[in-house]
């Protein structure tokens, strides 16, 4: 299995309002629940008002489009990471799944995945 690497660094935040987030920016990831607004983003374009916010985040993307039928995939992956002591911030899309990591675990990350089997392009 392939994994891709986002060339950016990552903010996660909580805003008040949608209005706050530049909806034509390239990659960012929205989540509303009955208690918040979450999202990702590249940290450049981080809302100048948030809420809450935590930098210093990278991440990857496991290439291609996951079929729903496909079991636990983001489980294999979030493991090794946890038996490494490495956190993880997982979202999900349509198509695929994306893990988050701090960035000082990053480079770590990837080549302790590499060792399990998988390619990291």
């Amino acid at each position: 299995m392939k994994l891709k690497k986002l060339e950016h660094r990552l903010t996660v935040c909580k805003v008040a309002s949608v209005e706050d987030i530049d909806l034509s920016s390239e990659l960012y990831f929205i989540g509303r629940t009955d208690e918040e607004l979450s999202l990702v983003c590249k940290t450049e374009d981080t809302p100048i008002h948030t809420l809450e916010r935590d930098d210093g985040w990278r991440g990857f993307r496991i290439q291609g489009v996951l079929d729903f039928s496909l079991i636990g995939i983001l489980s294999k992956l979030s493991s090794i990471l946890a038996e490494h002591r490495i956190g993880i911030f997982a979202v999900s899309t349509y198509n695929t799944d994306y893990i988050l990591v701090k960035e000082e675990n990053f480079e770590r990350a990837l080549e302790i995945l590499g060792s399990e089997g998988y390619s990291v392009v």
